[in-house]
């Protein structure tokens, strides 16, 4: 949260220096960028479900879905987390919520057609280990202000292509040097608040599979899971780029992207890995 903050205030203090005041702008950067933060963990939850579109979720109509959130809830030692549905029939989950007393896990329609149940509560534990460790805050506040930085940049840089014309004689003072510095940083900005968010999702996927096993005490129905859910050829209709990261598997898996992009954008470790890793535990 500290480096967003910094990151967001450094971009609008570069924004300044190309309308020559960069105090104003820095202020500015730096009570937006607090003020964000402080929204994003009281209610970056309500954020992302309205983002993917979840619903939630009747008991009667999602009994299995329940039942086994209720059974690893109570072996955990967690609070049961609210649990909504998404209607998409790309299978995935994901958790989110500040703390385990305000949780919510999130499941789609397609994933509760294709797992049995072992399979599920290999998902739902991987999923409560997210809450358990905290994760869900991270993860959820970290969305948010990815989020609401590429907005930022993609705002100034239409005000910036509309304006133009009544801009050109200012312009034509400024130093060439500014505006090329000005377009560096609204393409590098967002691109650097989400390597900082994907690198954090990566490393904790690894740790919530583990935590999940251990809490199951059968890997072997969480890896079982990760191969249908990797399996499924189709993409997410509901996932955002800033949202990818929360899901237990990356929504946006088949793009077709060269191999060191995809390294370095991706949103998960490598569901192969992971999966040996599981079989082998």
């Amino acid at each position: 949260m500290v480096i967003f903050i910094a990151v967001i205030s450094a971009f609008f203090y570069f924004i300044g220096k190309y309308f020559e005041s960069p105090g104003f702008y820095f202020a500015f950067g730096l009570t937006f960028s607090l003020v964000s933060t402080v929204g994003s963990y009281f209610y970056s939850d309500k954020i992302v479900l309205l983002t993917v579109g979840a619903k939630p979720a009747s008991k009667k109509e999602y009994f299995d879905f329940y039942t086994v959130a209720e059974n690893l809830s109570i072996a955990s030692g967690l609070p049961l987390p609210k649990l909504y549905i998404i209607d998409d029939p790309a299978p995935n989950a994901f958790a989110t919520g500040r703390d385990p007393k305000h949780s919510v896990v999130a499941a789609t329609t397609g994933l509760l057609q294709i797992l049995n149940r072992s399979e599920l509560e290999g998902v739902i534990a991987h999923e409560l280990s997210h809450i358990k460790n905290y994760d869900i805050l991270l993860t959820s506040v970290v969305s948010v202000l990815v989020g609401t930085l590429a907005l930022t940049a993609d705002w100034i840089s239409r005000s910036l292509f509309w304006g133009r014309g009544m801009r050109d004689r200012d312009n034509d003072r400024k130093s060439p040097l500014a505006g090329v510095l000005l377009i560096v940083v609204l393409i590098l900005a967002p691109i650097a608040a989400t390597l900082i968010q994907l690198a954090i999702s990566r490393r904790r996927e690894f740790l919530a599979d583990a935590d999940g096993s251990l809490l199951t005490r059968y890997p072997q129905g969480l890896a079982g899971a990760l191969e249908k859910i990797s399996g499924y050829q189709g993409q997410m209709r509901s996932a955002t780029t800033s949202t990818a990261h929360l899901f237990i598997s990356n929504p946006f898996k088949n793009r077709k992207t060269s191999n060191w992009l995809m390294s370095l954008f991706s949103t998960h470790p490598p569901v192969e890995e992971r999966i040996k890793i599981l079989r082998s535990m």
